[in-house]
């Protein structure tokens, strides 16, 4: 039996494989009762680190704990040794993630309704695990991922955005609704602390990703705090700081705004000892702002598209009736529960818009689909961050940026291939200073820009005297000057199917070499 395994910011869910059918595995809790999902908590239970729903069970008596941890892989500086804080006690970011797969890995075999024949050791050893990740998640988001599913013991086959993952349920779910004119959909992705939305060309069971938009830092968290600030509004509270009551407070803001209905007219929590009120219109007006930034974000998606007459869409005015080549407007993703989400969406976009039945559930399934070898399901994704250099130039009085990729590269759809790039060049300073950059876009003019993130800062010397391995120390402190008899270079870089990336330059006239990827750093 393969496994889909969506790393949640709130919730983690995992589907599995059973002869076409992919179910969503319901987990025990402490009292035996069943749910869909394993939480996505860290708690320190008197010194011991617990997780899911025992880390849930230890908040409750008190113990510190730790939501949405997966927000800090997101961090643009993140490293394994990055600390994260659980109460009064720190520990590296690496630790937490991979101990919170060993426990969810425990679960899964130990209190989990999966079959008796999927638990035992063979079928353990022969089960093949397929993830998700955030579509622009850069490359140490990643790497750390995978890293950490790997050392929890899960064999990962490939990582896949999320997005794309949906993509594939929406198919299954919904494949009637893809036809020789309507190929397209939309894949609108609100999770708890991610926005993602990806544009695919769906031809039977291949799928070609075209394009996508997100917000990395947009979530259903967000939803639930503008919830806890009209609460604690409502209550006159609004300067507490008390960490314990808005701890509580933000539990019954997330249980209370996942059973709000259409029908729903107010919502009820305490306030410590105070019962106040929430208007769902008044919660529903605080939220619209960051619900439209969502809608604005993938809205450059559909201006792409033609209109009835065959010119472009304007983005400004898209309506049902411009979206001729969409088959639907797919919402998945925890936070697209929220009835105003649908609700918002089909006021711009019409009766295209459909919400998975399974909204939270959806991207596990995508991804048990990916890891099921009989379901016969293809996927051409893309890179969705830009990636480039900066140089020195002029004797090292100046930069320039050099872009590598851009967001829109092709990733190889094969675990053995990567996509390479070749540059050669005769060096034309003495040292090579390379200050390497992920980024959400590159503009027109080869500029990064949007969510700029480091990737690794390279000194390579191209002058044979400082290529020692005892002379790292003098060619990072040497003076950039140029000089005319410069060796033949070569910049070689690697993408593989998960969008991870390898640089490596070569001397070609010495043979010295550099390799630099995420993990390295670590």
């Amino acid at each position: 039996m393969h496994l889909g395994v969506d790393l949640g910011t709130t919730r983690t869910i995992v589907a599995a494989t059973d002869r076409g059918n992919y179910p969503v595995v319901s987990f025990l809790d402490g009292d035996g009762d069943a749910h869909d999902h394993f939480p996505s908590v860290v708690a320190d239970d008197a010194g011991d680190l617990v997780y899911g729903f025992d880390a849930v069970a230890a908040g409750h008596t008190g113990a510190a704990m730790l939501r949405s941890f997966k927000r800090i892989l997101a961090a643009p500086d993140v490293t394994g040794a990055t600390p994260v804080a659980i109460g009064s006690r720190t520990e590296p970011i690496l630790d937490v993630l991979t101990g919170f797969l060993t426990a969810l890995r425990g679960a899964l075999y130990e209190r989990s309704n999966l079959p008796r024949s999927a638990r035992n050791a063979r079928a353990r050893e022969g089960s093949r695990t397929v993830v998700g990740v955030p579509a622009h998640a850069h490359g140490a988001q990643r790497y750390l991922t995978l890293e950490a599913f790997r050392r929890a013991g899960f064999t990962v086959t490939a990582m896949v955005n999320e997005p794309s993952a949906a993509g594939f349920e929406y198919t299954h779910r919904r494949g009637t609704t893809v036809s020789s004119r309507r190929t397209r959909v939309v894949v609108y992705d609100l999770g708890g602390g991610t926005f993602d939305a990806s544009l695919v060309d769906v031809r039977d069971t291949d799928h070609d990703v075209l394009a996508t938009a997100g917000l990395n830092r947009l979530g259903g968290d967000d939803f639930d705090e503008v919830l806890v600030d009209c609460a604690l509004a409502a209550a006159g509270a609004s300067d507490t700081q008390d960490p314990a009551l808005l701890e509580n407070l933000r539990d019954q803001a997330r249980e209370a705004k996942e059973r709000l209905t259409p029908q729903s007219r107010r919502i009820a929590l305490d306030v410590g000892d105070t019962e106040v009120t929430v208007g769902v219109d008044a919660y529903y007006e605080a939220v619209t702002p960051l619900l439209q930034r969502t809608i604005d974000a993938m809205r450059p998606l559909l201006a792409t598209l033609p209109d009835e007459s065959g010119e472009p869409a304007e983005s400004d005015q898209e309506s049902a009736e411009d979206l001729t080549e969409i088959a639907g407007i797919y919402l998945v993703g925890g936070g697209s529960g929220l009835p105003l989400v649908p609700r918002l969406l089909r006021e711009q976009y019409g009766r295209r818009v459909h919400r998975s039945p399974l909204p939270a559930a959806s991207t596990a399934i995508g991804l048990a689909i990916a890891a099921d070898p009989d379901a016969d399901f293809t996927l051409t994704d893309r890179l969705s961050r830009g990636f480039g250099v900066f140089r020195e130039r002029d004797g090292g009085a100046g930069l320039s940026f050099d872009a590598i990729l851009r967001p829109d590269a092709t990733l190889p759809a094969d675990a053995d291939e990567d996509t390479v790039i070749v540059r050669r060049y005769r060096a034309a300073h003495n040292v090579g200073r390379f200050r390497y950059v992920e980024c959400t876009a590159i503009d027109d003019s080869g500029e990064p820009r949007g969510n700029i993130v480091p990737f690794a800062q390279v000194t390579f010397p191209f002058d044979p005297a400082l290529q020692s391995p005892d002379r790292g120390a003098a060619a990072t402190a040497a003076e950039v000057h140029r000089r005319d008899d410069g060796p033949l270079v070569e910049e070689r870089y690697l993408i593989d199917r998960n969008g991870m990336i390898e640089v490596r330059i070569t001397d070609l006239d010495s043979g010295y070499s550099q390799t630099h990827a995420i993990g390295a750093r670590d």
